[in-house]
């Protein structure tokens, strides 16, 4: 369902200089992710939502009662496409396989290469210095989502200068 709301979906949202991130159908909610170089601002999300909404009031594909959600896939997206895994390529992400397709269940690391039918994740160096790469199937992953960092982590000493009490000062009173 959720691929053919997509492919409907697709020039609707591409009418309004946005593209269409992914859609989600769950039981009760259908949301939808739209996204644009630079991001999205509020009045975008607003009009693509009355835009959406304005399609599937008139052509219902999805049945029954449901909240229709419009926003953006955030700085922390969900990759569910090979073109998501395309645009992510050099992005740290965190990596959920299903049960019992493979050695590794989780994996963090650098999205390295991505194609048709899997991507590559960099999870630092072995012994030898050679870089560790994990290669995934699409197929096999149960979730993947990219990692924000906030900047770089604190200078080497500052936790433990911030964790030390400052002296309280005796305060002396003269008369």
């Amino acid at each position: 369902m959720a691929e053919d709301l997509y492919s409907q979906l697709a020039p609707v949202v591409a009418a309004q200089g946005l593209e269409l991130f992914d859609v989600e159908v769950r039981p009760g909610f259908v949301v939808v992710s739209v996204d644009r170089p630079g991001g999205v601002d509020l009045d975008e999300l607003a009009q693509a939502n009355r835009v959406v909404s304005a399609y599937l009031d008139e052509h219902d594909p999805v049945p029954g009662r449901y909240t229709l959600e419009v926003s953006s896939p955030g700085v922390e997206r969900q990759l569910r496409r090979p073109e998501h895994f395309a645009r992510a390529v050099g992005q740290t992400v965190q990596v959920k396989t299903r049960p019992g397709t493979g050695e590794v269940r989780r994996a963090t690391g650098v999205l390295s290469a991505s194609d048709d039918v899997g991507f590559v994740v960099t999870e630092g160096e072995g012994p030898d210095g050679a870089p560790l790469q994990t290669r995934f199937a699409y197929a096999d992953v149960d979730r993947v989502r990219t990692v924000f960092t906030w900047g770089p982590g604190p200078k080497p000493g500052a936790a433990e200068r911030r964790s030390t009490p400052t002296p309280k000062r005796k305060q002396v009173t003269t008369r």
